[in-house]
């Protein structure tokens, strides 16, 4: 059974799906996928211990994909009776017609369609009131308050919990889906005054609400940050090595998969074509892809396809073994599906010893520590990096000051090559995991 809070049962999401392929093929249509999703949830947010929102949202769709040949039509409703999921497929039939024929469209091959699987665990509902909310709210937002009295404002705090199921079934004969949740706490403050104010955050995202750090240690966490980054100041132009703290390490993890997806790569605008079998990154990186790891985010026993996942090691000793393939994307490129349509699953950069962020800061010894990065300066065309950042100086393997305004600058490929150590203090608050990156140089313009 569904959890009381879903509107629909898991059977009943079963019984539309079925419903559009039994539609789709009445019609005429060669093939046919059909999704069907429902979710729901709550955010509160206080500030100045004052309630700031109340937010329910309740949200449910079926979408339809429909093709005529290699013809493909799309079309999507969020009514659930049977009169919109006529209507819906007949629309995708009819923008199906009168699309251009396209060789790499059609379903995933019926063989690598995902049969068995074990439950992922990723579904663990939070029986919150929205008093009991905003209690937790306030407290997160006390604490970070009773860190300094130099804390002197506040972008709030929030605690939201949201909850989904879905089906995604196919005429190959696939259906499939499972509910899963998301919970969240965070807390925003603002130290000092005038020109010398600073903001910064903290946060904490699980599926299972029970495994949440506590609201207070959040909010003294967010309220340390802020503290950190008073008078804060610019550095002289230099070229030194670049420690990324584990929330922004995420990010390069990012810049890799988007690089050497297959959206990027049949495009040709990836500065990692042709790279596969070869050395792309420091022999010390691992990028692992365990997309069946319980409980996680990320995980998942099929993909947007319905194709079976696999755990792959995508990057070993540096080496790339791996893209990130839909069907469609694969086609393109000559090759078949990696099961990850849709994105990467859980993605692990392994670390590369058991140094932990103060280790890292002084194995460094002397350079920058980035905590923030500002504006958006990647072209993954070229590789070519270069973003706005604040953080920390370092000298004698110890953080003296907090910078900012100033610029990091680099080509990934130098970058990916350049990581000398990769720290064991990731984070469990999303679907890639990272620890903090040291990188051996990089050029950081300031005055």
């Amino acid at each position: 059974m569904s959890d009381p809070g879903f509107s629909n049962s898991s059977e009943r999401l079963h019984e539309i799906a079925e419903r559009v392929l039994s539609l789709a093929h009445q019609r005429g249509a060669s093939a046919c996928e059909a999704a069907v999703s429902e979710g729901f949830g709550q955010t509160v947010s206080v500030r100045k211990n004052e309630i700031e929102t109340i937010e329910y949202n309740r949200d449910k769709g079926v979408g339809v994909t429909i093709y005529l040949g290699t013809c493909l039509g799309h079309a999507s409703t969020s009514d659930f009776s049977d009169a919109a999921l006529i209507s819906t497929v007949e629309a995708a039939l009819s923008i199906a017609r009168f699309t251009a024929p396209d060789v790499a469209a059609g379903l995933p091959e019926k063989e690598l369609l995902a049969r068995d699987w074990a439950d992922p665990q990723l579904h663990y509902p939070w029986d919150l009131t929205v008093e009991s909310a905003i209690e937790l709210a306030r407290t997160c937002e006390q604490a970070a308050f009773d860190v300094s009295p130099q804390i002197t404002n506040s972008d709030g705090a929030s605690v939201s919990t949201q909850q989904a199921q879905f089906v995604l079934a196919n005429s190959l004969g696939f259906i499939g889906g499972y509910p899963s949740s998301r919970h969240s706490m965070s807390c925003s403050v603002i130290a000092g005054e005038g020109d010398a104010m600073q903001r910064e955050y903290w946060y904490d995202s699980r599926r299972n609400a029970s495994a949440l750090d506590h609201a207070e240690s959040i909010g003294r966490r967010a309220g340390e940050r802020t503290i950190r980054r008073l008078g804060a100041r610019k550095i002289a132009t230099c070229e030194v090595p670049v420690l990324f703290e584990a929330p922004v390490a995420m990010t390069l993890l990012g810049n890799f998969t988007h690089a050497v997806s297959g959206g990027a790569l049949y495009r040709n605008s990836s500065f990692l074509l042709d790279a596969l079998g070869k050395q792309i990154f420091s022999p010390l990186v691992n990028i692992l892809e365990r997309p069946h790891e319980p409980g996680t985010f990320g995980a998942a026993p099929f993909d947007g396809e319905g194709v079976a996942t696999q755990a792959r090691d995508i990057v070993s000793d540096g080496v790339l073994n791996g893209y990130f393939l839909s069907s469609y994307s694969a086609r393109k490129l000559g090759m078949q599906t990696t099961g990850n349509a849709g994105g990467s699953h859980l993605l692990t950069m392994a670390a590369s010893g058991d140094e932990d962020f103060d280790a890292l800061v002084r194995r460094m010894g002397r350079g920058l520590v980035v905590t923030e990065l500002l504006g958006q300066g990647v072209n993954y065309v070229t590789g070519d990096y270069s973003r706005g950042v604040a953080g920390y100086w370092v000298e004698g393997g110890e953080i003296v000051y907090p910078v900012q305004e100033v610029t990091i600058a680099g080509n990934l490929r130098d970058m990916f090559m350049g990581i000398s150590a990769v720290g064991n203090d990731a984070l469990p608050r999303s679907a890639k995991r990272c620890g903090s990156i040291l990188i051996d140089r990089m050029t950081v313009a300031g005055s």
